[in-house]
């Protein structure tokens, strides 16, 4: 079995969780890890630049799979665009690791000084952090996790009081001793997809397919089904400071929240619906339509426009 992965330490360390997994479920094969390179990884702009595009995370490695020269691509689910490549299908995830934002630097946002400058790379993470302090100076932070923390402690780091990750980055890393405070997931509403590992494979490989299947939890899955397709139905992008997070909540149903905003923190919608457990698409799709009733739409097209005022 031939994995597709980024090359930065916490891509392998998630693909590394993925082979063990398969590993684990024998009678399959030894599993190797092909290391790919992005155009992200490659083009030196990274997550600052303001008009990014999804796919630049994944698109040599969608090619190297319909290439045949992979057999299953692991990826951070929240950078999976909402469109594939053709005959490529997302087909599963093992468990969700945590799905929060989390605060290094600082016990508590409450617990930073007045006009404090807090390091991040995502358009959602700075307009929810303006949405609950406006007086915050939000400074765009590029790098792996690693350089990032660094950036936190070094002199020339920019004077930064501290930084927002991912929970799961930090988890998957074993770095988790460096989280000052968890942020509430429903204010700071994460990624779609954040904590999640999407596992691609071509549409008619049996084989992969199978294996695929016996590594996937069916709660994760389905949560990051409901989610990606709020995404969708509301054309997110990398520009639009989008908020999607569903979880278990009994009975055999998902409760799903969203929330979207200008990047500039001065306006939001936020909602959350509860919907079955085995129709995550439906669930999505429905809160997605409240959204757009309430005014989602013409914020995240607002936001698009900041944008490309700000490229």
């Amino acid at each position: 079995m031939r994995i597709g992965s980024r090359g930065s330490a916490l891509a392998l360390a998630q693909a590394g969780h993925v082979a063990g997994l398969l590993e684990a479920h024998q009678p399959h094969p030894p599993v190797e890890i092909i290391t790919i390179s992005t155009s992200g990884d490659s083009d030196g702009r990274g997550s600052e630049s303001p008009l990014s595009d999804k796919s630049r995370w994944v698109d040599t490695i969608e090619q190297a799979l319909v290439a045949d020269e992979i057999d299953l691509a692991v990826h951070s689910a929240k950078d999976v665009p909402s469109e594939l490549a053709e005959g490529l299908e997302l087909l599963g995830a093992p468990a969700r690791a945590a799905a929060e934002d989390v605060l290094c630097g600082a016990e508590s946002l409450d617990a930073l000084p007045a006009e404090a400058r807090i390091g991040t790379s995502s358009v959602r993470r700075a307009a929810q952090l303006r949405a609950v302090r406006e007086d915050l100076e939000i400074v765009m932070l590029a790098g792996n996790v690693d350089t990032r923390l660094r950036k936190l402690t070094s002199p020339d780091g920019g004077g930064l009081h501290a930084i927002v990750l991912a929970h799961a980055g930090l988890q998957r890393l074993g770095r988790e001793s460096d989280i000052g405070a968890v942020l509430d997931p429903q204010r700071f509403v994460p990624a779609p997809g954040q904590g999640v590992l999407a596992l691609e494979v071509r549409a008619q490989d049996t084989r992969v397919r199978e294996a695929v299947q016996e590594i996937t939890d069916a709660d994760t899955f389905a949560c990051l089904l409901a989610e990606r397709t709020l995404a969708r139905e509301l054309g997110a992008s990398c520009n639009t400071p989008l908020g999607a997070h569903a979880a278990p909540a009994g009975c055999g149903c998902l409760l799903l929240h969203a929330w979207a905003g200008l990047p500039d923190g001065s306006a939001w919608v936020a909602d959350e619906l509860l919907g079955g457990f085995y129709d995550p698409a439906a669930l999505g799709q429905r809160v997605a339509e409240r959204m757009l009733a309430a005014g989602a739409g013409e914020l995240l097209r607002r936001a698009e426009e900041m944008a490309i005022e700000h490229a």
